[in-house]
């Protein structure tokens, strides 16, 4: 076992190599090599202060993620697949924005590798979805997907997963809707629910049990807020999430569109 250990520590230590990174959008599809996009003459060293994932500083050199993404309009999705199976779910509006919160792509060069993000971990590359000025568009934490495999279109989440949609009878501005909408954004990189999902991070977030049925009081908001003040784990996956990046209000409805789910299960 040891041995294991040793060879796989050994494995994420190696030199940085080049990569290479698929976008496959409905009406076009490309295959991006490393030393491509460094070439590419929109590339732009990009300062990211305090950035999500390294929780410090940062320097990388960036694309506009808009440049990649041809002929893709504001109503239409994505999907950021990441190596170790988190699947970000990006609506294209914010991606597309040239200003206020605007979406790069960082490009990790194998001859200036980026530091690991803990110890006997790899690095945030090949790929990197990084924002700057984040506030600007209330951008949360698994809007930065990193390790980025690949990037494809897909239909909407509600078109894909109808097990994961509320009660159709309420209105389309109903809380729960609205908290719908924030669970796409902040939960289904890591989670699945009704075993509806494409992500493989974190448990299922109604079967067999949903958390609104075993955090009582407002335990579940505080576990949303800071999840190692409540179950202090070195492993844990789940980032703490911020008022600054999802406010009071917003965490009421996303905790009121989990409630509302737990009337409505079904078996995958």
């Amino acid at each position: 076992m040891k041995t294991i250990v040793a060879l796989f520590i050994a494995l994420l230590t190696l030199p940085v190599s080049a990569a290479q990174l698929t976008i496959e959008l409905d009406h076009t599809s490309k295959t991006w090599q490393t030393a491509d996009l460094l070439k590419r003459p929109d590339v732009q060293t990009v300062q990211i202060v305090d950035d999500v994932s390294y929780k410090r500083n940062m320097t990388y050199r960036a694309v506009p993620l808009a440049a990649l993404l041809p002929g893709l309009k504001a109503e239409n999705h994505l999907q950021a697949v990441a190596l170790d199976g988190f699947a970000a779910e990006l609506a294209a509006a914010p991606l597309l924005q040239n200003h206020g919160a605007r979406a790069w792509l960082a490009i990790e060069d194998p001859a200036h590798p980026w530091p690991a993000l803990a110890q006997d971990k790899p690095s945030a590359g090949p790929f990197y979805l990084v924002w700057t000025d984040p506030q600007a568009g209330s951008i949360s934490p698994e809007q930065w997907p990193f390790q980025i495999s690949g990037i494809k279109q897909l239909k909407t989440v509600a078109e894909r997963f109808p097990a994961l949609l509320p009660d159709p009878q309420l209105a389309a501005n109903d809380p729960v809707n609205r908290g719908f909408a924030l669970f796409q954004k902040n939960c289904m990189a890591c989670h699945r629910l009704n075993g509806a999902g494409d992500a493989q991070v974190g448990p299922d977030l109604n079967i067999p049990y949903n958390p609104t049925e075993y955090f009582s009081g407002d335990f579940l908001k505080r576990y949303i807020r800071d999840p190692q003040s409540l179950r202090h784990w070195p492993q844990a996956k789940m980032p703490a999430f911020a008022a600054s990046v999802l406010p009071d209000t917003e965490l009421d409805l996303l905790v009121g569109y989990l409630r509302h789910m737990a009337g409505r299960k079904q078996q995958p």
